[in-house]
């Protein structure tokens, strides 16, 4: 089998996501998608002294939930490929310090976790591993913290604003077993229309998520139609508003079968999250606690998974920069 198509990569053996796992925070709970998710962590600091800390807790309390949901033992695993967005990935690489697993930190913002299911994909499927965990997380104030004000400076956010999750996702994935599989992908490229404004990121988000969806689309010679589900994350309402757009200049509906995590996160009339969610721990806890979980129970049978990332820093912004956007995109099979 050939392993591309154009730019798009095909998994020869389709590997399998073995087991999975979410972690959220109360007010994520709180939402619409609260009933899926397993582990509920009322205290934001997660019982330890930093807010850095208490995401470390986080990511590594959902790979632990992930490898027990497996059955499995830590040190069967081959590698671990884990990002964030704490300076450096430190949340990721403080969480698998102690494992004595290969490492692998990678960052594509809100998009990692998509990143690390590839990678994790053909590093199974190339028999280079036998069990690879993906893993992402994010925290409100690690976020408010880094990007934009100290939580005590009480800034107002704008309308576009999102607010950035506190969750984590892990996902195992291996050469065997009878679980959702990874068919497919395509490695974002870097989009940027020149948007600047830091507190609308699904604007900046939204032309690479066309971008990887539409080629992969092609290469693939497939529609909208032929998923059960299109998910990006986390473009947020105002996001998936100007997807629907660039779509549309393109000839393509996307409506019907596009869901988006930021927006699936909140409830925008009752927790005041404006714009929806975000952060590398939104997709992830929705794809491991309501996406996998309905494709091993074959209520859905295939899904694109095309999570977004803005590579913005404090420093770039303050500088004046854009941000570029990207996407990464998995096609997921029951």
């Amino acid at each position: 089998m050939t392993k591309k198509i154009g730019r798009t990569i095909r998994l020869a053996h389709h590997p399998c996501v073995y087991s999975f796992a979410a972690v959220v925070g109360s007010k994520e709970a709180e939402g619409p998608m609260g009933k899926h998710f397993t582990h509920v962590e009322q205290d934001p600091m997660l019982g330890q002294k930093t807010w850095e800390q208490a995401e470390t807790r986080l990511q590594k309390l959902a790979l632990q939930d992930a490898l027990q949901n497996g059955c499995l033992q830590q040190e069967e695993l081959d590698c671990i490929i884990a990002g964030d967005l704490v300076n450096q990935c430190t949340a990721s690489t403080f969480a698998a310090r102690s494992s004595a697993v290969p490492f692998l930190g990678v960052y594509g913002a809100c998009s990692t976790m998509a990143e690390a299911l590839l990678i994790a994909g053909m590093l199974t499927d190339g028999g280079y591993a036998r069990f690879a965990a993906a893993v992402t997380s994010s925290h409100f104030s690690t976020a408010e913290r880094q990007f934009r004000f100290p939580l005590s400076y009480g800034g107002q956010r704008t309308p576009t604003s999102q607010w950035t999750c506190t969750a984590a996702g892990a996902a195992v994935v291996s050469a065997e077993g009878n679980a959702p599989r990874l068919v497919g992908g395509c490695i974002g490229r870097i989009v940027d229309l020149g948007i600047k404004d830091a507190t609308n990121m699904g604007a900046a988000m939204a032309p690479a998520a066309a971008d990887t969806i539409i080629r992969y689309l092609r290469d693939t010679h497939t529609r909208p139609e032929d998923y059960d589900a299109i998910v990006t994350g986390d473009l947020g309402n105002i996001g998936s508003a100007l997807l629907y757009e660039l779509f549309e200049k393109q000839g393509i509906r996307l409506q019907d079968v596009h869901r988006d995590c930021g927006a699936m996160m909140f409830d925008e009339t009752t927790q005041d999250t404006h714009a929806g969610g975000s952060g590398c721990g939104c997709s992830a806890s929705i794809l491991t606690s309501y996406f996998l979980p309905q494709l091993r129970d074959g209520r859905l049978h295939r899904i694109l998974f095309a999570a977004t990332g803005a590579l913005l820093s404090a420093m770039s912004s303050q500088q004046g920069e854009s941000i570029p956007g990207i996407c990464h995109l998995v096609e997921i099979t029951a």
